[in-house]
């Protein structure tokens, strides 16, 4: 899992029909005036600008009207402040004419918006904002911060999908989605490797989607098993019609991993889009083998051991046939598996008076 890459997308020409999909998120899901449009629209104009392909200028058209109300809205609704800068730095980089970009950023950086911020991770998506248009001065702790988080590797060995969304995202931000190389340290591509073996035995797709996207921006190839399954839950997707989209909807699993299969050369993003509105039906994440293993672990008490080759015998023989496939798919994934497993086991406080007594 070290093969180094180039940090850009494989260039693919596919049959994607971009039009048709940015007047699907535009148009045919959510009311504009809905905080998860916001999100959504966010979302795939940030993998469009950044995907590796050809897209035609009536992949922006259903955004124009869009793009004329942002100043309005964004004084309105400062908050979503980086939804709305998101949204029109995207656009004109697409090529909409426009200099809105600018102007909001200066009007963004004038009000110190950045400041408000209690999450260092959202403090490193607005610098990134303000830096595509204008000079803005960096807070050197900030990206000290960041690394410390991604370097501490024994987080990621631990169940805990907020850390493992905020370490893909991190490494998005340090790479410039590509633009650049993030210089990660070993422990932060341990992280990376932690957090992608809990995803695939989770087998959540949209998390391990944004994990091996973060590995390749990082100049290495995921393990086949990982990426195949991810963008297998790309083709399982499904289209049908709502009223409304609902939070459960999966349209988030629909971007990362078509997003991920045309990083890899794959087909994405061709599946037929019905007419009216849509909702997206994703696989859901959570019937893997990592529910039944952590359960197996805690039952073994002070029987626990964080050595994998006296627990595997004993651990796959607790598992369900395809729990087993999965949890012997995940230990070929990586040479690490071992490493990783004396972290989950949570072995090493056996014994030691805080919890058994």
């Amino acid at each position: 899992m070290t093969n180094v890459i180039d940090l850009k997308s494989r260039r693919q020409d596919q049959a994607i029909d971009f039009a048709s999909l940015s007047t699907l998120f535009a148009h045919g899901r959510r009311a504009k005036d809905d905080v998860f449009w916001l999100k959504e629209n966010a979302e795939w104009l940030g993998i469009l600008a950044n995907m590796d392909a050809d897209k035609p200028r009536d992949a922006i058209a259903p955004y124009e009207e869009i793009y004329q109300d942002l100043a309005a809205k964004i004084s309105f609704f400062p908050q979503y402040y980086r939804f709305f800068l998101s949204l029109c730095l995207d656009l004109e980089d697409l090529g909409l004419r426009g200099d809105q970009g600018a102007i909001l950023c200066h009007w963004v950086d004038r009000h110190q918006f950045a400041r408000a911020e209690l999450s260092d991770l959202q403090r490193a998506e607005a610098e990134r904002l303000l830096a595509r248009r204008i000079c803005v001065r960096r807070d050197p702790s900030l990206q000290d911060r960041l690394e410390n988080f991604i370097s501490r590797s024994m987080t990621f060995a631990l169940p805990n999908k907020k850390a493992a969304y905020e370490l893909a995202h991190i490494v998005f931000y340090l790479a410039d989605y590509g633009q650049q190389d993030p210089r990660l340290s070993d422990a932060a591509h341990i992280s990376l490797d932690n957090a992608g073996l809990l995803a695939f035995l989770d087998q959540d797709a949209d998390l391990l989607g944004e994990i091996c996207a973060a590995k390749r921006l990082a100049g290495e190839v995921p393990d086949k098993v990982w990426e195949s399954f991810v963008c297998q839950a790309h083709n399982d997707c499904r289209m049908g019609h709502i009223g409304m989209a609902s939070s459960a909807d999966g349209y988030h699993t629909y971007l990362v991993s078509g997003w991920l299969a045309q990083m890899t050369g794959r087909k994405a993003f061709e599946r037929a889009i019905p007419a009216g509105k849509v909702a997206i039906h994703a696989p859901a994440a959570g019937n893997g083998a990592l529910r039944g293993l952590s359960q197996a672990l805690f039952d073994y008490g002070r029987g626990r051991s964080a050595d994998w080759g006296k627990m595997r015998a004993r651990l796959i023989a607790t598992m369900p046939e395809d729990g087993q496939a999965i949890l012997e798919a995940a230990e070929r994934s990586t040479y690490r598996f071992d490493a990783f497993f004396e972290g989950f086991s949570r072995a090493a406080d056996n014994g030691n008076g805080l919890i058994y007594q």
